[in-house]
């Protein structure tokens, strides 16, 4: 009798099957819909950004660099994981191949680290336009900014590929039902035969340190920039804009942060909320971070209301 090709740690023919949202599977309709309109506001709001930085030559600071990334990041991660979610809620579509699992597993946790890296990124070039503005252009030249994001892409991969391998070489012979709405880490490593400790440690221990640094950094870069901004006409501005960016990633930092650390170690949080957490810390940032970092950037309003304007006169 063949052996069950399941239970074979690098098997292709295999596959998992994703709960969606746990103990709340009696509501797929509100979920589907709530997470595709989020989908929609995210795709047309980073779409509308890249449109407007792509098409505008005079959008070439290291900041709208900046907000290219994020706008790329953004929607690689809610591609990941929202249309697979979508096909769970309405099509019952609840299977999930072995590999495309992990694959998903790599994008989602490899772009929230990139994304991380990018916030870092933008926080310290406020902090050199405002306190060091004549040296701007100087210090974040073309080749720093290429640099910068190379830096994010390999610490993202230094992070997720030894994390990946540690997961797929895991012997799963036990249930394939993951508990979650998509292939997160330490709800797929649970499944696993042997013990999913080292993996789920290395996770913890490496988000905490990618987390702790880029959340530190970035309260320093604001702090040194409302410091500049103090008894300055432009302080009010300063507060406002720092105020609004800050509390974008505090909607990112602390579900993401809760969510790694509920799944890690025992907690009363429930599975349903956990499983929920994960989801907002993924998709909502990515809805807001087009209006909050973009729209309320002078220029981009100024191209994107530009281009809409010119195509509907040719119109």
């Amino acid at each position: 009798m063949a052996s069950d090709p399941f239970n074979r740690p690098n098997s292709s023919s295999s596959s998992f099957i994703l709960v969606g949202v746990p103990n709340l599977e009696a509501f797929p309709t509100c979920l589907g819909v709530l997470f595709c309109s989020g989908y929609i506001i995210a795709l047309v709001g980073n779409g509308v950004v890249l449109l407007g930085i792509g098409l505008d030559n005079s959008l070439r600071d290291p900041i709208h660099c900046f907000l290219g990334m994020l706008a790329v990041i953004d929607v690689v991660m809610v591609t990941c994981i929202i249309p697979k979610m979508l096909s769970v809620f309405w099509l019952n579509s609840t299977e999930i191949g072995y590999m495309a699992c992990f694959v998903q597993m790599f994008l989602v946790h490899s772009t929230t680290s990139e994304e991380s890296g990018v916030l870092l990124a933008m926080a310290v070039d406020r902090y050199v336009a405002i306190c060091h503005p004549l040296r701007y252009q100087a210090i974040l030249n073309r080749q720093t900014i290429a640099q910068i994001g190379l830096a994010i892409v390999v610490r993202a991969l230094l992070f997720m590929v030894p994390l990946t391998g540690m997961v797929t070489n895991l012997p799963y012979c036990r249930s394939r039902v993951v508990p979650h709405s998509y292939c997160e880490h330490m709800a797929v490593a649970k499944l696993a035969c042997a013990d999913p400790r080292p993996s789920g440690l290395y996770s913890v221990a490496g988000s905490s340190l990618i987390v702790g640094m880029d959340l530190a950094f970035i309260a320093v870069s604001y702090g040194m920039i409302l410091k500049a901004a103090l008894g300055k006409k432009s302080c009010w501005k300063a507060f406002s804009t720092c105020g609004c960016h800050v509390c974008v990633m505090l909607l990112y930092y602390i579900p993401g942060t809760v969510s790694i650390y509920a799944q890690e170690f025992s907690s009363s949080i429930s599975v349903h909320a956990q499983v929920l957490l994960a989801d907002l810390y993924l998709t909502l940032p990515t809805m807001l971070n087009p209006i909050v970092y973009s729209m309320k950037n002078k220029q981009i309003r100024q191209a994107v209301l530009k281009i809409l304007f010119s195509r509907k006169g040719h119109a």
